[in-house]
C-alpha cells in the first residue's frame, strides 16, 4: 500500500461533544495502517469549553487516543500563554514543527522539542515535513504578543531546500495560514500543503501542489495518498455516521462532569443554528442573541460580535446549559464599550464585509449586530449603516458600542475600532454576560432585517 497522510485540523470545540470527538478518533483509527502518518495543522488545543477550563490540556487525551506523528501551531494554540503551550508540547506524543514562530530570537519551544523540520519514512518514501503559522498570530491573539511570527514564504523556502538536501523525496507543509496556502503553493516548490485556519474544507491542486483542509469542529479528516506516479491525491472523509470510539467518548464525558458546567440557564423552543454558513452568511438568530446580550449588560446603543469569534457547533435546543453559553464565545475576553461618532461607526462596519481576512472566504459576513441596521453589498463588499435605534445614523452624534475587548487589540478585524475609543471594560467575560442574559431574558431571538442586502445585489 502507498504511503498515506491522515490530516486533521481546527478540532476546537469538538472536545465539548464527546460523541463528536469520539467519531473523529474512530475515523482516524479506521483509516490508519502501517503506511500512514497522522498530521495536525493547528488549533487543536483551543478554543472551546473544556479548553477554557483545562487551559487546552484536554487535547492531551485526544493526542493519546490517536498517537499523531506531526503537528504545527495554530493561533489559538497560544490562548492560555506560552508556558502552557510549551507544557502541552512537552507532554504530547507527536513532533511539533515550526519554520516561522520565534521567541527572543530563537525558535519557539526548541528547548521542549519543537523542530523546524523532520523526515519520516513510509514504504520506502522519505517524506519531509515542516510547519508554518499565520503571521497575524501576535495581533489576533494577545497571549501570543511576545512571539515573532515571520513571513512564511522565505521561511518555508529555506526549510524546503534543507529538506531536499537532507534526502526528502517529497515535502509536506503543515500550514495554519488559511488563505495564504495558495500563495505558498505558487511560490515555493512543495508537494503537499495540509492547511487549516479557515473552517471550510478544501481539496484541490494548484501549480502541481496538493492543497487540503478538513474544515473545523472535528467533522472530517483528509486522507492524502502518494500514488505510484508520485502525484498525491486526497479524499475528505466526513465523520458523521460513524460509531464514536467508546473510550474517547467516556474520557471526555468524565472531563465535562468534573468541570461542573451542566447548570441549565434557559430552554430554547425554536432551535438556534450555529453552523458556519449561518454565522458567516449574514444576520443570524444566534448572533442577534449575543449582540443583544452585550447591549443589555452595558446599556450600549450598538452591540457587535465578530462572526469569527462566534464559534460554530451543535444546534442549541431544549435545555441550554452554562457549557452551551461558553461554547458560543469560549474566551476569557471581557466585554468593553467604545464611544464613537456616527462617521466612525460607519467606518467600523466597513470591516463587516472583510474580503481579505486570512481565516475566511471572500464572501463571508463578519458582524453580528444589535441596535443597528446595515446594508450589505455582496458584490462590492460594501457596508452602509442605515439606522441606529431606528433613526438615521447621525455623523455628529456619539454612540456607545459594546463588543469584545479582543477587537480593540487586533488590526485584523474592524480596524477602524481603535483602542483609544474604549471608555469602559466590564468585569465580566463574554460568556458570563451571555449566561446572565439567558437567565434574565430567556433565549428566543428572531431575524429582524438587521443585515439587509443592497437593492441591486444579486439575490443568488
Amino acid at each position: 500500500m502507498a504511503p498515506r497522510l491522515l490530516h486533521y485540523s481546527d478540532i476546537e470545540n469538538a472536545c465539548d461533544d464527546p460523541p463528536r470527538i469520539g467519531r473523529l478518533v474512530r475515523a482516524i483509527d479506521h483509516h490508519h495502517t502501517d503506511d500512514t502518518l497522522v498530521v495536525g495543522t493547528g488549533d487543536n488545543t483551543s478554543p472551546g469549553v473544556l479548553p477554557l477550563v483545562t487551559e487546552g490540556r484536554q487535547a492531551l487525551e485526544f493526542y493519546d487516543a490517536i498517537d499523531p506523528d506531526v503537528e504545527t501551531f495554530g493561533n489559538h494554540d497560544f490562548d492560555y500563554g506560552l508556558e502552557v503551550t510549551r507544557e502541552i508540547v512537552r507532554e504530547s506524543p507527536q513532533r511539533w514543527l515550526t519554520a516561522n514562530v520565534r521567541r527572543n530570537g530563537n525558535r519557539f519551544g526548541a528547548d521542549v522539542g519543537v523542530e523546524p523540520w523532520t523526515i519520516l519514512e513510509r514504504d520506502g518514501l522519505a517524506i519531509g515535513f515542516t510547519g508554518v503559522t499565520t503571521p497575524q498570530t501576535p495581533s489576533i491573539n494577545p497571549m501570543a504578543a511576545d512571539l515573532v511570527v515571520e513571513e512564511p514564504i522565505d521561511a518555508v523556502r529555506e526549510t524546503v531546500e534543507t529538506l531536499r538536501d537532507a534526502g526528502a523525496d517529497v515535502v509536506v507543509v503543515c500550514s495554519h495560514l488559511g488563505r495564504g496556502d495558495e500563495k505558498l503553493a505558487r511560490r515555493v516548490d512543495i508537494d503537499v500543503v495540509l492547511g487549516g485556519h479557515v473552517p471550510s474544507p478544501r481539496n484541490e491542486v494548484i501549480d502541481g501542489t496538493l492543497l487540503t483542509r478538513p474544515g473545523d469542529g472535528g467533522t472530517a479528516i483528509v486522507e492524502a495518498e502518494f500514488g505510484n506516479d508520485g502525484m498525491p491525491r486526497a479524499t475528505i472523509h466526513e465523520t458523521a455516521g460513524l460509531d464514536p470510539d467508546p473510550d474517547t467518548a467516556r474520557v471526555f464525558r468524565r472531563l465535562q462532569a468534573e468541570a461542573g458546567l451542566d447548570d441549565v440557564v434557559a430552554t430554547v423552543e425554536n432551535p438556534l443554528d450555529r453552523s458556519e454558513t449561518t454565522v458567516f452568511g449574514g444576520e443570524a438568530r444566534v448572533g442577534n442573541f449575543v449582540a443583544d446580550a452585550y447591549r443589555w449588560a452595558t446599556d450600549a446603543d450598538v452591540g457587535l460580535q465578530n462572526s469569527g469569534g462566534l464559534r460554530t457547533g451543535s444546534t442549541l435546543t431544549g435545555e441550554v446549559t452554562v457549557a452551551d453559553m461558553i461554547s458560543l464565545v469560549p474566551f476569557d475576553e471581557p466585554v468593553a464599550v467604545a464611544e464613537v461618532d456616527g462617521a466612525t461607526l460607519e467606518a467600523i462596519f466597513d470591516g463587516a464585509a472583510g474580503a481579505t481576512l486570512g481565516f475566511a472566504e471572500p464572501d463571508w459576513w463578519h458582524a453580528q449586530v444589535g441596535g443597528v441596521t446595515l446594508e450589505w453589498d455582496r458584490q462590492g463588499h460594501d457596508v452602509s449603516v442605515l439606522s441606529v435605534a431606528g433613526e438615521p445614523v447621525d455623523h455628529e452624534r456619539t454612540y456607545r458600542l459594546a463588543t469584545s475587548e479582543y477587537l480593540f487589540h487586533t488590526d485584523d478585524e474592524f480596524p477602524a475600532l481603535e483602542r483609544g475609543d474604549r471608555i469602559e471594560v466590564t468585569d465580566r467575560s463574554q460568556h458570563e454576560i451571555l449566561t446572565d442574559y439567558a437567565r434574565a431574558c430567556g433565549i428566543d431571538p428572531a431575524l429582524e432585517g438587521r443585515v439587509r442586502p443592497a437593492a441591486d445585489d444579486d439575490p443568488e
